[in-house]
């Protein structure tokens, strides 16, 4: 029987490569967008191009409001279109960045990293936990900028030093069912984080390329397999583990 692997803002960036490399890697997928149903819809295709079963389901983890009607939905997807009452992986993925100095970051800056980063994640998992099977596996993302700082990221990376030590938390309490928790930790990816800054601005190319051990930034396909590696069935004995997928950024 597949496997079903749910992903959080998954319709662009490090979310829709893993959810394309988790398909390639024969599971099915549960696509989750809190905007864009049209990008969203387009991954979903490209999965079942795969010969692969995957939906789009709308959810904003910063409402946390509104999980238990997602996990009724959750639920009436999982039976109408994979046959199961449960799921086996949720990767945490859903997130976004802020860039500002300390002595400028806001309020509302800091709630909204925090929101989205731990909160989110924590309720999340929390809700779907009845129906995430036993021996599943739950993934977190972290940064490499909880080992190394740069300016602008205090809020960011608090947030994602914070998610480190909830995943580990995790493995700890759901150990008992046999699931897994870890969480993976890149370094600067040519994405739209940011706005692009990464992929679109020469200067903070070469700068974070000029840190790293293999001479260049990180692209999202260096993130999506290695996550689909993680829930490889021979992998079932890596837990509470932070993985730095960098390239040997800072080392």
């Amino acid at each position: 029987m597949s496997k079903i692997s749910m992903i959080t803002g998954a319709n662009r960036g490090l979310g829709r490569n893993a959810a394309i490399s988790i398909a390639k890697a024969g599971n099915d997928v549960i696509v989750t967008y809190r905007g864009n149903e049209a990008q969203a819809q387009e991954v979903v295709e490209e999965i079942r191009a795969l010969g692969r079963k995957a939906v789009a389901l709308q959810l904003d983890v910063t409402k946390i409001s509104t999980f238990p009607a997602f996990v009724a939905t959750l639920k009436k997807a999982l039976s109408e279109i994979f046959g199961r009452d449960s799921f086996d992986h949720l990767i945490n993925n859903a997130g976004h960045g802020e860039m500002t100095p300390f002595a400028e970051t806001t309020e509302q800056q800091f709630d909204s990293l925090f929101d989205v980063h731990v909160k989110g994640v924590f309720f999340l998992v929390q809700a779907v936990l009845p129906i995430l099977a036993d021996n599943g596996r739950i993934i977190t993302y972290s940064s490499g900028l909880t080992r190394v700082s740069f300016p602008g990221f205090s809020a960011y990376s608090a947030a994602k030093g914070a998610i480190e030590i909830l995943t580990v938390y995790l493995a700890k309490e759901l150990g008992e069912r046999g699931i897994t928790a870890n969480c993976v930790a890149p370094g600067a990816i040519e994405t739209d984080f940011l706005g692009g800054a990464v992929r679109d601005t020469p200067a903070y190319n070469e700068a974070f390329a000029s840190m790293t051990a293999l001479g260049r930034v990180g692209l999202p396909d260096d993130i999506g397999p290695m996550v689909a590696s993680l829930l490889r069935d021979d992998n079932r004995w890596v837990t509470a583990q932070r993985i730095e997928v960098s390239g040997g950024q800072t080392i």
